[in-house]
This record gives C-alpha cells, structure tokens and sequence, in this order.
C-alpha cells in the first residue's frame, strides 16, 4: 500500500476536506498548496499524479496528534 493510498484512506474515513488537511499539515509546521495535495489525491496514471512522500505522510499524522489531542504539553 503506497502512501497515496494511505492519505486518501484516512481522508475518507475522518471525513476530511482538503482544507482540513491543509490545516492538519499546518499543525505540524507543514505548508502545502491545495493544488501539491491535490495532486496526491489523483490516480496513478493522471498527468498530473505526485507520488506522496514520506515528509508529508509524517507530518499529517503529527499534526493529527496535535489535531486530536491538542499541544504536546512543555514540562
């Protein structure tokens, strides 16, 4: 299972729109265009397909953390 796969498995079962990512990845101190993230979204054999990193998988399910759970808390 690739890491397209994987983002747009976990886009579909939180319901999340393209803006919710966007603001997930900022979370994580991530920018991404809509149009970067659309392209990871598309199928394989589009023009326009980009395969999706591991940086950005990691940092959607880090600003998942923060997005669940709030801030890691400073001790």
């Amino acid at each position: 299972m690739s890491n397209n796969d994987i983002m747009k498995k976990l886009r579909v079962a939180l319901q999340f729109t393209d803006d919710d990512i966007i603001e997930v990845l900022k979370l994580a101190d991530f920018r991404i265009t809509k149009t970067e993230l659309g392209a990871i979204f598309r199928k394989e054999d589009h023009p326009n397909f980009k395969p999706c990193g591991d940086q950005i998988l990691r940092n959607f399910l880090n600003g998942l953390i923060i997005y669940k759970r709030g801030p890691k808390k400073q001790d």
